[in-house]
């Protein structure tokens, strides 16, 4: 059969999963297409392609083994036809373009939790040493209303 593409060639998982439950399926292919892999499933004289839930076009997952895991967790098959012929990848449209700045925020986080664990360890252990003082909750209350009057004056 050709790969379905065309919106009559497709059967949404609602159906799919009436099927499944009045024991309609009589297999299954793993179908490689360009950039993914689609799941086929055969009923009746019917062969169709699972679609998405909105865009009621062919599904594809990006890697084949989510695709087995869909045919075996959603449809109850472990034996089913693999067919690789017409999958390709182009490494181009795998990559995705904010990998590099996520990878980057995750740098600077990582780099910003070791600094500031350091500090509060740093101020821990000065405590503990007594080189670092520790304000009574009178002196901290007299800092704040200082501050705080001083604040007052300059918005004023």
């Amino acid at each position: 059969m050709a790969p379905a593409e065309k919106s009559s060639d497709v059967i949404d998982s609602k159906a799919v999963k009436s099927l499944v439950e009045a024991k309609g399926i009589r297999g299954a292919t793993v179908l490689g297409r360009p950039g993914g892999w689609a799941v086929l499933v055969r009923y009746g004289e019917a062969e169709r392609a699972v679609a998405g839930q909105k865009s009621h076009r062919m599904r594809l997952w990006r890697r084949v083994d989510s695709a087995i895991g869909f045919v075996r967790s959603e449809l109850g098959m472990d034996r089913f036809d693999v067919d690789a012929t017409h999958y390709h990848v182009n490494p181009a449209e795998r990559r995705r373009p904010d990998t590099v700045e996520r990878l980057r925020r995750q740098r600077e986080a990582v780099a910003h939790d070791r600094w500031f664990r350091a500090e509060v360890q740093s101020a821990i252990d000065g405590i503990a040493a007594g080189t670092n003082p520790i304000a009574s909750d009178d002196e901290v209350e007299r800092r704040l209303k200082t501050l705080r009057n001083a604040l007052k004056s300059a918005a004023s």
